[in-house]
């Protein structure tokens, strides 16, 4: 059974492509489905209005992410935000400044911990779902590092790792760790894929 991707964001799509492999026939999204507004106040509520929106749209079961950062110094921001915390419209490299920014000097043991959330909702046409989350432990960097990934992956060092970024991995390392292949390796379990 083909299985729509709601995500609109192509480095997204290679990213879920590559950790779910050939396990499911991922559809891309039709072009002419319009954005989902997400404005849930959780991962979950953003994932899930994607997912519902493009079942109605296409009639096909539905796959939808919503996924970010959490920094602890930062009471969990930039969260359900991430991808516009500096604004709307704001570039990857826009969001690390605001968030470099937001950090300051703040270097205590602890004070740079964070960690990437992934919630994934496969939801299908008679409104059954499977929830699934990842996270991924680390800390931000004092700056920039890599040229791979997307989003806050410059300034992402896993604890899970050696110490180098996630841009600073290949894909297939990344996604071993990643709070993404995480939440996809629990949805793979869950449906005994």
């Amino acid at each position: 059974m083909p299985i729509v991707l709601a995500s609109a964001n192509p480095k997204k799509v290679a990213e879920l492509r590559a950790v779910i492999g050939d396990r499911f026939e991922l559809v891309p999204r039709p072009a002419d489905v319009p954005d989902v507004v997400e404005d849930a106040d959780t991962f979950v509520g953003n994932a899930r209005l994607k997912a519902v929106a493009l079942v109605e749209a296409t009639g096909r079961a539905a796959l939808a992410d919503d996924s970010g950062l959490e920094v602890d110094a930062l009471d969990g921001r930039p969260g359900v935000r991430s991808a516009r915390y500096a604004g709307e419209g704001a570039t990857d490299e826009d969001n690390v400044a605001k968030l470099l920014d937001e950090l300051g000097s703040v270097d205590a043991p602890g004070g740079r911990a964070a960690r990437f959330r992934c919630v994934i909702v496969l939801r299908w046409p008679d409104g059954r779902e499977v929830v699934t989350e990842g996270t991924c432990e680390g800390h931000i960097t004092a700056g920039p590092s890599g040229e791979g990934g997307f989003g806050y992956d410059p300034v992402f060092a896993p604890d899970d790792g050696d110490g180098r970024t996630f841009a600073e991995m290949s894909g297939d390392e990344k996604h071993a760790i990643s709070h993404r292949g995480r939440a996809i390796a629990a949805l793979i379990a869950a449906l005994g894929a």
